[in-house]
């Protein structure tokens, strides 16, 4: 059983580590606003993958420290808890809203095949700090998760 519950703890990471990593990537990479669209579009459909991930990951992840009678006892579970709390702070909290008002004004703009405007260039500037402190924040939990060093 516990073996079970580990692959399905893995696999529901992958879900979520899979779309933050490379979505952000690829929204950098847009030069036209239709490209930024499909980009847009592309962040929609895999939108679900994370959601469903964190639901499996906390699912399997409760599960296994029940089975293994771990507890909250080993301080490398309590730093990965607490820095995924985190992450999602910051991705609900500081990158949701900014990504929602990029993504309406890419919506409403009227140009097709241009380059971005000035203006949703310079807001998706702003976002990409937040989003590489989220995806260095993404592997330092997967390490520690994984190297348990602690």
């Amino acid at each position: 059983m516990f073996g079970w519950l580990l692959v399905l703890h893995i696999l529901s990471a992958f879900s979520i580590i899979g779309p933050s990593l490379v979505v952000p990537v690829l929204r950098r990479s847009a030069r036209t606003v239709g490209q930024l669209r499909f980009a847009f579009d592309v962040t929609n459909r895999l939108a679900i993958l994370p959601k469903i991930g964190g639901s499996g990951l906390i699912i399997t992840g409760v599960w296994i420290m029940i089975i293994t009678k771990m507890g909250l006892s080993q301080m490398w579970l309590n730093i990965a808890i607490l820095l995924s709390l985190l992450l999602i702070a910051m991705i609900e909290g500081l990158i949701g809203p900014r990504m929602k008002t990029i993504m309406q004004i890419a919506s409403t703009s009227s140009s097709k095949g241009e380059e971005v405007p000035a203006e949703l260039s310079q807001l998706m500037k702003k976002i990409v700090p937040l989003e590489t402190a989220s995806q260095m924040l993404l592997i330092a939990i997967t390490v520690i998760m994984v190297l348990k060093p602690f």
